[in-house]
């Protein structure tokens, strides 16, 4: 392609982009530059609080409250989009640029019928000469998300749709005015991997069908590896490293991004996840070199003293940017992911007995018949589709639910339906790490009151509790200083630690992780699987790992349980579950779950000196 046809197919341009505090004038993105062809899609990645939805809402000539962009220039179409106005901008919003959030629930009017909330779209910026037009399209546009377009259906409000339509129907209103540019920000982070599939397929179709420019913001690896032509990597604000996907994940050039790839789980892999401690610094407290240099291997005192230019490797349409003096050097963590499925020590016993459980909702039954044991440090995951019933069993061992029949023993010990009916020694043998770590703690309890409120519960005193407190913040790697502090000035990493150590703290026999790694980026992730992998081990827990991150599994694992329609329809060795499934079904969730393909090697490592 000559360069005026590869300039005419350009569908988005962001140039030195700078996004601030309003207040301080901190940068919270700087020197961001991006381009994204027709019926491309650009994968953005890095950790929480890098940046990436900051970018996306500027796209949209939107920043967040408190903050304001500041400088750069975004075009799309001829329009420059941060010299709009106000009124200007809200007619390019879902004409030219649309977005999808992450949660479908809040981007949906649940006071109107889905079918309206499209046709509004359409309506709003003038697409289609009639009524007539308008609704051929919603009609069309539901049929390309794979919805039905019948009248009931249209009919339906959001609260009747599962999380997978209610996605897809963000995605219908968000390509019905056939924008040039579209950006999805994490929209299939609560999703089960069939929903996801689906979700996935639909957003690569569309983009390639009418020739929309995507910006994919994720933390995802395994997703932006099977749907992007290109990848992002993003690190306290400002882009590290560009390239197409291939080469990102082959060899990858900048220290940062090889963490964040041998933090990726794989499928059909015995490697070891690798976490990275620390966390980037924050606007406002970023140094005057590389704001990496604090947590990498390989930095040097060069590092600190500025911030790299951008280099190129190749040459033309492949040349792979990035921003580092010591490209390619290896960190020595990444370079030894050793051969380790999980172990654990399990003793004989049974920690857990679940016979011939049943349960439900109003004298509706959701979950048939379930019987399977967890010795005393096993850990079992619990894995299927949304709705297969694995919270609904989660929440009646520890006692949230209680329209259930059957047995569930303790330690041969039968267990109340209610968590209010069990003895307090019970409540406190059975502790629950929730999936959302932003809703898990009290907003107006400090750390160490949150993590104490177990050993309240079972009448230990102040000065014990606080140094109880102080020695479990050490453990999941937290320092005691941290006690002081609230949830809003903790990452949510450093929540789903505060969180495990709650749940730690009255060492309970049976530890139950519901959906723990969801919201949480890969290298917070590999941490937090790395430490309750030790924590497991050196107390001896036996665990249920709720889940539908198939990859991880191993990682975290000996045994796994497949749920689908309230049934476990296999149960074996994490091992043989995942490399050799027996049930059809278990092979579809596998088939659905994205993974990082083997690109091979990139042998080229010539610099063609700086952009």
């Amino acid at each position: 392609m000559n360069t005026e046809s590869r300039e005419q197919a350009v569908a988005l341009s962001i140039r030195g982009l700078r996004v601030d505090v309003a207040e301080s004038g901190n940068d919270i993105v700087d020197e961001i530059t991006l381009t994204i062809r027709k019926g491309e899609v650009l994968g953005l990645v890095g950790e929480s609080g890098s940046g990436k939805t900051t970018v996306g809402l500027a796209v949209l000539g939107h920043a967040r409250r408190g903050v304001a962009i500041s400088a750069g220039k975004i075009t799309m179409k001829g329009a420059s989009i941060l010299d709009l106005s106000d009124r200007e901008l809200r007619n390019v919003r879902g004409s030219l640029v649309s977005y999808v959030p992450q949660d479908p629930g809040a981007a949906l009017n649940p006071a109107l019928r889905i079918g309206l909330q499209v046709f509004e779209v359409l309506e709003t910026h003038g697409y289609g000469a009639n009524r007539a037009e308008r609704d051929a399209r919603v009609a069309e546009a539901f049929g390309e998300v794979k919805l039905p377009s019948d009248s009931e259906f249209l009919r339906r409000y959001p609260h009747q749709l599962s999380g997978g339509q209610q996605q897809r129907v963000g995605l219908a209103m968000a390509f019905a005015a056939r924008p040039a540019v579209i950006v999805l920000d994490e929209p299939t982070t609560g999703l089960d991997v069939t929903t996801q599939a689906h979700v996935l397929e639909t957003i690569r179709s569309l983009a390639s069908l009418h020739g929309v420019a995507a910006l994919y913001v994720t933390h995802d690896l395994a997703v932006v590896a099977t749907l992007a032509d290109r990848v992002a990597v993003m690190y306290a604000g400002r882009i590290v490293e560009q390239a197409f996907t291939a080469e990102i994940f082959a060899d990858p050039a900048h220290p940062y991004t090889r963490y964040l790839v041998a933090a990726a789980p794989e499928m059909g892999s015995d490697r070891q996840l690798v976490g990275l401690g620390g966390r980037a610094p924050s606007p406002g407290q970023r140094p005057v070199g590389c704001a990496f240099a604090l947590r990498c291997e390989v930095a040097t005192d060069h590092c600190s003293e500025a911030f790299p230019a951008v280099e190129l490797v190749g040459d033309g349409a492949s040349a792979h940017e990035v921003r580092c003096f010591h490209a390619y050097d290896v960190p020595e963590r990444t370079a030894r992911r050793q051969a380790g499925t999980a172990v654990g020590v399990i003793g004989d016993e049974a920690a857990l007995s679940i016979r011939g459980f049943s349960a439900g909702y109003a004298g509706t039954q959701v979950v048939h018949d379930v019987t399977f044991d967890i010795a005393r440090g096993e850990s079992v995951a619990l894995v299927g589709e949304s709705g297969s019933g694995k919270s609904t069993l989660s929440r009646s061992i520890g006692g949230l639910h209680h329209e259930w029949t059957g047995e569930i023993e303790l330690g041969g010990v039968p267990l109340a339906r209610s968590s209010r009916d069990r003895p307090v020694g019970q409540r406190l043998s059975i502790q629950y790490v929730f999936q959302n770590p932003y809703s898990s703690l009290h907003p107006r309890r400090s750390i160490a009151d949150s993590v104490a409120r177990p050993l309240v519960i079972a009448g230990v005193g102040k000065a014990e509790a606080r140094r109880e407190v102080d020695r479990m913040l050490e453990r999941v790697s937290l320092s005691a200083a941290y006690g002081a502090r609230y949830p809003d000035q903790l990452s949510g990493g450093e929540r789903q630690r505060v969180a495990i150590a709650r749940a730690l703290i009255s060492k309970p026999d049976v530890l139950i992780c519901d959906e723990v790694t969801s919201a949480l980026d890969v290298l917070v992730q590999a941490a937090t699987i790395e430490l309750l992998v030790d924590l497991q081990e050196e107390l001896g827990l036996a665990m249920l790992f709720v889940t539908h991150n198939l990859p991880l599994v191993r990682s975290i694992s000996q045994r796994v349980a497949v749920m689908s329609e309230g049934r476990i329809v296999e149960l074996g060795t994490a091992t043989d579950t995942l490399t050799n499934p027996q049930q059809e079904y278990t092979q579809r969730l596998l088939a659905d779950t994205p993974s990082i393909p083997d690109f091979g090697e990139t042998p080229d490592r010539s610099f063609a000196g700086p952009q």
